[in-house]
């Protein structure tokens, strides 16, 4: 089977399409017949050697992906719920990778993608909702509640201010002002430019931030904190920044609480979950631009940017 793999560190060039052995599910894994793969900024970061967090774990060669969606070719025999054809969307094993052909997962990290999207949407939803998703529940987000998404036009900023809006709270965005129609066509009910100079005196009374953006400003985060009402959350998915002390002590003076996103949930779980919310039209998919597999590098180059509006597909093989 066709699968990307990387030898050595460095630019998109690393990637390489190779023949590789196609894998043997274990008891616990199932064996996804792959048709498309998100692209994220994780992806890029593994590809030149990883950040503080990852650097450890990471041993060459090396897959890269993070989420896909595909049919089950076979499943090992412990694995329940499942049945061969199954479309289904999820997580790789540990930087396993999803730019190949076939992949083996834990069975638990995977879920019946929603009925009513394309391979390409559905590969396109799985680590950015989770995150999203989880990021959500860390905010301890309800209805009638002032939220702020940072960074509302990426992969995870989008899907978070919908299952914001799904939970019936107010939703306050910040982009760069051609995603400002954009936004608002997802339910976003304001939108602020990130590079007015008056951003912090456009933010009051916020229940809840969660900070969507790949890019690390200690400004936008010390003013987004200022903004927090007493008892507020702040939540962030940028986990190699840690909070600074001097933006712990502003929360503190407002007992507000800072948490980063974890991976420490029941995936298959909320995985169902934002299913069914895709199904019933409360969440929709927002794709950029579909590359084929031997474009990958092109993908990286692009999202490398930083200015991507929802995800960057792979598609591996078409849908029938």
């Amino acid at each position: 089977m066709k699968a990307i793999i990387i030898h050595e560190f460095g630019g998109p060039e690393v990637m390489k399409i190779e023949e590789v052995e196609r894998p043997v599910p274990q008891a616990d894994e199932i064996l996804v017949k792959m048709y498309a793969s998100g692209v994220n900024p994780a992806d890029y970061v593994v590809r030149q050697g990883g950040n503080e967090i990852l650097k450890p774990f990471l041993k060459l060669p090396l897959g890269l992906g993070l989420d896909g969606a595909g049919e089950i070719e076979e499943f090992g025999s412990d694995v329940k719920g499942f049945k061969k054809g199954d479309k289904v969307y999820g997580i790789p094993n540990f930087l396993s990778g999803t730019y190949a052909e076939f992949i083996a997962a834990k069975a638990t990290q995977f879920a019946l993608m929603p009925n009513n999207v394309s391979f390409n949407e559905a590969g396109a939803i799985p680590s950015c909702a989770l995150m999203a998703w989880n990021g959500m529940d860390l905010g301890n987000v309800s209805a009638g509640q002032r939220v702020l998404i940072n960074g509302a036009a990426g992969g995870i900023g989008t899907l978070a201010l919908q299952f914001a809006k799904a939970k019936g709270a107010y939703v306050i965005s910040t982009a760069s002002k051609q995603n400002f129609d954009f936004l608002k066509q997802l339910g976003s009910d304001e939108v602020i430019d990130y590079n007015d100079e008056n951003f912090g005196g456009l933010l009051q009374d916020i229940d809840v931030v969660f900070d969507a953006s790949p890019v690390r400003n200690k400004d936008a985060r010390m003013i987004m904190a200022g903004a927090l009402k007493d008892g507020g959350r702040f939540v962030s998915v940028q986990l190699p920044y840690p909070f600074s002390e001097e933006f712990l002590g502003i929360l503190a003076k407002k007992h507000a609480e800072a948490k980063m996103i974890r991976r420490e949930l029941d995936v298959a779980q909320s995985l169902t979950d934002i299913a069914k919310l895709i199904e019933a039209g409360k969440v929709s998919v927002v794709i950029s631009k579909v590359y084929p597999l031997e474009k990958a590098a092109e993908a990286h180059a692009e999202l490398e940017t930083k200015h991507v509006r929802g995800k960057i597909v792979l598609e591996i093989r078409k849908e029938d």
